[in-house]
């Protein structure tokens, strides 16, 4: 007879076996043996009903607490991509609304990739802690020694971390990148190697192409120092050589006049953002004087207004009879190559 088993006297005299737990009216075993009237059930209830019925919860919490969690970082992401600008950015985007009326879906561009980005990593992140600890309740429910697999996992968890550094690294500047914005889509940026227009900002890597067109996909975590081109605004500095015997006081004043006429048409009045200033001589050298004029603008016209006012100026010294150095140095200007 199973010890799991004790006898009881009928009043007829007779006797009947039922399982020990039995005796405990308020247990699982009492209340099974209650309804189905089956010892083996009975006796074996813990096994067959409270532990899978446990798993099932666990289980279900865990699929349940995962959704929730990913319905809310949705919400809260698609509402910081979609919601009212952040009351520091409205004044550019003022700004932008009155130069660039392309600028405000640059904007939403950039902030909605970002909340994609970092929507993905909340999301990967809760999945990845609430399975884990889902998976680590049920091998405790089904009665799995954890601490060999814990230990296992530790040493793995490091083997990866050697052998997956680099990736690892790649994620975390990924991420570093999207919160502070250091760039975004439509960014002109030089990342050292590559400089060009931001096309796409992953996790992994960035996209970008130059000015040949030729797209430069650059990891995340080799990107050491970025320049960013256009946040804020543009200074487009241009500087003319001109020869040695140049009345420079009248170089100068023309400059001014040209840069003044481009400041004050229609055209351009959206896109230059303050008054340009003749700076005079900025070096000589043995072939002639380099002359300089800046005028600040928006990030995205910097090479057009560049363009535009080396035009005005070549015109305006042949019609002043200012000549360049001989040999020709050419114009150079410090302002960004054009993207």
């Amino acid at each position: 007879m199973d010890s799991s088993l004790s006898v009881v006297a009928a009043a007829d005299g007779s006797t009947t076996e039922i399982p020990e737990c039995v005796s405990d009216a308020g247990s699982l075993c009492a209340r099974v043996y209650d309804v189905f009237g089956i010892d083996w059930l009975a006796a074996n209830a813990d096994a067959l009903i409270a532990k899978p019925a446990r798993i099932l919860l666990v289980v279900v919490l865990a699929v349940v607490v995962r959704l929730l969690l990913h319905r809310g970082i949705r919400r809260l992401t698609t509402r910081t991509a979609t919601g009212a600008m952040p009351t520091i950015m409205r004044p550019w985007r003022a700004r932008t609304r009155g130069a660039d009326p392309d600028g405000l879906e640059t904007i939403a561009e950039r902030r909605t990739q970002r909340a994609a980005a970092i929507s993905s990593v909340l999301r990967s992140f809760s999945s990845f802690v609430v399975l884990g600890i889902a998976v680590v309740l049920v091998l405790g429910e089904l009665g799995v020694n954890l601490a060999p697999i814990i230990a296992s996992a530790g040493v793995l968890g490091v083997a990866l971390g050697f052998g997956a550094q680099n990736l690892v690294k790649d994620f975390i500047a990924g991420i570093g990148i999207i919160l502070e914005d250091q760039y975004g889509v439509g960014d002109v940026v030089d990342l050292g190697e590559a400089t060009g227009t931001v096309e796409a900002v992953g996790l992994r890597i960035t996209r970008l192409r130059d000015a040949h067109g030729v797209v430069w996909y650059v990891r995340n975590g080799e990107v050491l120092r970025v320049g960013n081109k256009s946040q804020g605004f543009a200074q487009v500095v241009i500087d003319m050589p001109v020869a040695h015997d140049t009345d420079l006081d009248a170089c100068r004043a023309v400059m001014q006049e040209v840069a003044d006429a481009l400041y004050a048409e229609e055209e351009w009045a959206a896109v230059l953002l303050a008054e340009p200033e003749s700076l005079g001589v900025e070096q000589i050298t043995a072939q002639g004087v380099v002359m300089r004029v800046q005028v600040r603008s928006t990030n995205a016209d910097q090479w057009r207004v560049a363009r535009e006012l080396r035009l005005r100026l070549s015109e305006r010294f042949a019609a002043e009879g200012i000549r360049s150095p001989s040999p020709m140095l050419g114009a150079t200007a410090a302002s960004p190559r054009s993207p």
